[in-house]
């Protein structure tokens, strides 16, 4: 119930965020008419049309983002026939094509219709419909859970149900919008009589959001001029609302909710088959029935993900510790990016991050599933009677963590070395190249930005992102605070962006100690030599571990990169990478 409250909650959100605008046109031009019969009808279609369309894209189907594109097209040929009719619905009958004209004369019937008292529901639920295929709300905090999760786990009735509460909450804001609109549309007509004209204005109002979203200004450029963000409300809607985690996939800075310590440990379930994993490392191929009798530790985990980095040293630390005191640790490598699935970059990660515990492949995300997870880090607890007693998610809570891992070695009857020293429990292992080192949380203003066209936000570059097909950018000279844009000739693909000449760039406006950026070599595993900049000069001091200090380094693996570390004060800056030769990936910033 929480999660559907949640995800109601981020849906009524959604009428202050800049991607409603193209649709709003289509929403107010029938707000003059009764709610009943036609605002409601509008939003029911607009609302079961986006839940499915969501639902079944959220799963990667390319059939289904190809239907929904030319789904997309039909609706925007629609709602120009009705945009048209708004303009002109006596020359729309006469003289447009038939299919025009059987367009206003719908819109036609349905306003006589409501003006006689009877119907129109039938056409305003058809306008919702392809009002429901042209929506495509910003994906907030909130969207980005459920979608992720979804994309994850596959499809299911929950996704599909939080989909539908999301947009049962834009609904509703959107009513109340229509009520105010008819009330203002009403006293208009009455005072000043000047409803032909408003009817209209609408007109115009909804051919040039027609334009808008034909020529992908949508998602562009209302959302660069719009100095309305849901981000920050959303988020503090997953921070306060007290309940369970959403449903979602994500890397995580903050914990779930754990017992609080001392606390009986509540038994949440039993350790789920492993036997979906595609490979193992460091160890044979791992049992839920081979593992009675020890306490285990679940950790997922992905090698590019700056929070697992994080909590690494941690992890690393207690199967060193508790190993020949009953304590089995299996880190669970589930990908994010194509990249991670290569079996031979998880092994040289594995390698350099001096992982010794087993490690189980799950490319097929069969164990993900398994636990029902949602986020990378993730912690498991499993006592020896193969119960799952405690989670823990993302970074953080490593006392408490520890404290756990104990108590159930002492419950199995095992022996404890001595109780570690605090500040050897929160210090955990020498962090590696500095990127293991605990985030400067006070000054994190900064959040994860993937770069592919798939969750990009922020994008600032004139004329958006263009999916993908070879394009040549341009970087403002300015940005504003977490906006990014590339220069130079890249390749925008659903999950990265491809430089397809050399001398491209990337600039992101940022504040926060730590940036990293996830890259890749070009596909024929051929080195790419960057230049980094902070506010246009080498970083020198503030060199992160992969770049030197007058600004040069090389991708040379599939991996994250730390690019700036900034020492002392802490504030916003303009970071910069160029690329002197072709064909890098550049993936997702990172901030710590």
């Amino acid at each position: 119930m929480f999660l559907l409250v949640l995800a109601y909650l981020g849906g009524v959100l959604t009428i202050l965020s800049p991607c409603i605008l193209p649709v709003l046109p289509f929403v107010f031009a029938r707000s003059d008419r009764p709610f009943l019969r036609s605002g409601l009808p509008l939003l029911v279609g607009m609302t079961l049309m986006f839940a499915v369309v969501a639902s079944l894209a959220a799963v990667g189907s390319q059939w289904v983002a190809q239907a929904n594109q030319i789904g997309r097209w039909i609706a925007l040929v629609v709602m120009a026939v009705f945009a048209l009719a708004l303009l002109w619905p006596s020359l729309a009958n006469r003289l447009l094509s038939p299919f025009q004209r059987l367009g206003a004369r719908l819109s036609a019937s349905a306003d006589a219709a409501s003006d006689a008292g009877r119907g129109g529901v039938g056409t305003s639920l058809l306008i919702g419909i392809a009002t429901g295929l042209l929506w495509a709300p910003c994906a907030g905090p909130i969207l980005g859970l459920i979608l992720t999760g979804a994309a994850l786990n596959g499809a299911s009735v929950g996704t599909s149900g939080l989909l539908l509460a999301y947009a049962l909450g834009a609904a509703t804001s959107l009513a109340l919008a229509i009520w105010i609109g008819g009330r203002v549309f009403a006293a208009l007509k009455q005072r000043l009589g000047v409803g032909e004209w408003i009817r209209r204005a609408l007109g115009v109002a909804a051919l040039l959001a027609v334009v808008a979203i034909g020529m992908g200004w949508d998602t562009v450029v209302l959302t660069r001029l719009s100095t309305v963000s849901t981000a920050k409300l959303e988020q503090g809607l997953l921070d306060v609302l007290p309940g369970q985690e959403p449903a979602a996939g994500g890397s995580m800075m903050m914990m779930a909710a754990n017992a609080p310590a001392g606390a009986p440990l509540p038994v949440e379930g039993t350790l789920p088959s492993l036997a979906g994993a595609t490979g193992w490392l460091n160890s044979p191929p791992l049992s839920a029935e081979s593992l009675r009798g020890k306490v285990v530790l679940v950790d997922f985990w992905t090698y590019s993900c700056i929070n697992c980095l994080r909590a690494m040293p941690y992890v690393r630390e207690w199967a060193e510790r508790y190993r020949d005191h009953g304590l089995v640790v299996i880190g669970v490598h589930a990908p994010e990016f194509a990249f991670e699935r290569s079996l031979g970059n998880v092994q040289r990660a594995v390698k350099d991050l001096k992982v010794t515990y087993p490690v189980a492949i799950d490319n097929d995300f069969a164990i993900w599933r398994g636990f029902n997870n949602r986020y990378w880090p993730a912690h498991y607890f499993i006592d020896a009677e193969g119960r799952i007693r405690a989670h823990h998610f993302g970074e953080g809570n490593y006392a408490q963590s520890e404290q756990i891992i104990r108590q159930l070695l002492r419950d199995a009857g095992n022996t404890l070395p001595d109780e570690p020293a605090q500040a050897m429990a929160m210090a955990g292992a020498a962090p590696r190249d500095g990127i293991e080192q605990q985030a400067d949380m006070r000054n994190l203003k900064s959040p994860e930005t993937y770069l592919g066209h798939a969750r990009a936000q922020s994008f600032a570059s004139p004329g958006g992102q263009q999916p993908d097909r070879a394009t040549d950018y341009t970087a403002p000279a300015t940005l504003r605070l977490n906006q990014w844009a590339l220069g130079g000739r890249w390749t925008v693909g659903e999950e990265d962006a491809h430089l397809d000449a050399a001398g491209g760039r990337i600039a992101f406006r940022f504040h926060a100690r730590d940036l990293h950026l996830v890259l890749a070599p070009a596909v024929d595993g051929t080195p790419v030599r960057y230049r980094v900049r902070i506010d246009g000069q080498p970083p020198g001091a503030a060199a992160g571990g992969d770049v030197s200090a007058d600004g040069s380094g090389q991708v040379g693996e599939h991996r994250l990169y730390q690019l700036i570390r900034q020492r002392g004060d802490v504030r916003e800056r303009t970071f910069e990478i160029e690329f002197l030769d072709p064909g890098v990936h550049a993936y997702a910033f990172t901030f710590g």
